[in-house]
This record gives structure tokens, sequence and C-alpha cells, in this order.
């Protein structure tokens, strides 16, 4: 009988103390989700923080396209944000087309801003202070791509896939506002809104591809 009792009680001790010891998955997916969002989200605020200042200095709609796309990242990172908070894949799925439509708007803006600067061009100035926001633009957008793409990989979350590349072409947006204020430096006012065009283009290429990124993701 001990040695019966031995047998029943030992696996009974197993299971009770692995029953405590095991975190639940979705929990630690929940956690790992929203500390990338976050940690993107306060790179990208204070660099839309910055690059508003300078904007309001010197009128660029190279930087304002920019600008735009980073406060953009910034409201996107609520529903992806949630989503991670109450583990949902249907509510990922529907943050990832959140971020694709916030995406398709900026560009919209920007094209409009675009156009309305080459019927009515504007002096740039404190053109230093533009190029050197356009180099905070690229670093912070590309801090951003790196943590939103690593985590959603290895999560395997589209709207985290999504919102990483958005962040990594930004990057180049704002090598777009550098290169404006050089050419505007040389004398070539139009080169402003000619590069805020170039960037809206490129931002409705990647709505394209993170539209498809969303849609067929499992």
């Amino acid at each position: 009988m001990k040695a019966g009792e031995h047998a029943h009680g030992h696996p009974h001790d197993h299971d009770h103390g692995h029953a405590h010891g095991v975190v639940d998955r979705s929990i630690l997916r929940s956690r790992a989700g929203v500390r990338a969002v976050l940690v993107s989200l306060g790179v990208l605020g204070a660099v839309a923080v910055l690059q508003a200042v300078v904007f309001a200095l010197s009128g660029s709609v190279a930087l304002l396209a920019d600008l735009i796309h980073n406060a953009g990242d910034a409201l996107t990172a609520i529903p992806v944000g949630a989503a991670f908070l109450l583990r949902s894949a249907r509510g990922e799925r529907w943050a990832g087309y959140a971020v694709v439509a916030a995406i398709f708007v900026s560009a919209c803006v920007a094209v409009y801003e675009s156009i309305a600067r080459l019927v009515d061009p504007r002096e740039l100035e404190h053109l230093w202070p533009l190029a050197g926001a356009g180099v905070v633009g690229y670093l912070g957008n590309e801090i951003a791509a790196r943590v939103r793409l690593r985590a959603g990989r290895h999560l395997r979350s589209a709207a985290l896939v999504a919102d990483g590349n958005h962040a990594r072409v930004d990057a180049f947006v704002s090598l777009g506002v550098v290169a404006g204020a050089a050419v505007v430096g040389l004398g070539i006012e139009l080169a402003d809104p000619l590069i805020g065009l170039a960037i809206s283009i490129v931002i409705l290429k990647i709505t394209w591809d993170s539209w498809l990124t969303v849609r067929t993701a499992t």
C-alpha cells in the first residue's frame, strides 16, 4: 500500500507544480507586442515633435510629408497596441487595415500640400535645421522599423510587419527632406514641392505593399 500510495501521490504533486509554473503564451505574446509598439511610439513621437518645430520655422512641404507620417505612426500605434492587449487575432488584422488606411490618407495630404506649393511657391528658410530634421527623421524611423519588423516577424503579426514597413519607407522619405534642403540651398525653390510629390508616390507604393501583407496574413 505504501508503494501504491507513493506512486499515486507523486504524479499529483508533479501536476500541481507544473500547472502553476507555466505562463500562458498568449500573455507573453501580448506583452511583447505592446512593448514593441510603445518603444517605437516613443521614438517617433519625439521625432514628430522636433519636426513640427522645424516645419513651423521653414515651411517645407517635404518635411510636412515626413511629419504627417511620423504623427500617423503615433496614431496607428493605438489600434495595434489595443489588439495585442486584447490578444485578438481579428483585432490585429483590423489594426493592420487601420495602419494601411493611415498611410493612404497621409499620402493624399502630402500630394495636396505639394501641389498647392507648386501653384503658390514660397521661399524656404532655416535650411540647416531643415536638413537636421530630415536626418533625425531617418534615424528615428529606422529604429522604429527595426523594432516593429523584428517583433512582427517573431510574433507573426501582419499589423506589426505592415507598420514596420511603413516606418522603413519613412526613413528614406526623411532623406528626401535632406536632399530637398540641399537643392533649395542651390536656389531651386521648386525642388521642395517636387520632392514632396516624389515622397507621396513612394508612400502610395508602400500602401499597396502593406495592404497585400495584411490581406494575405493567416
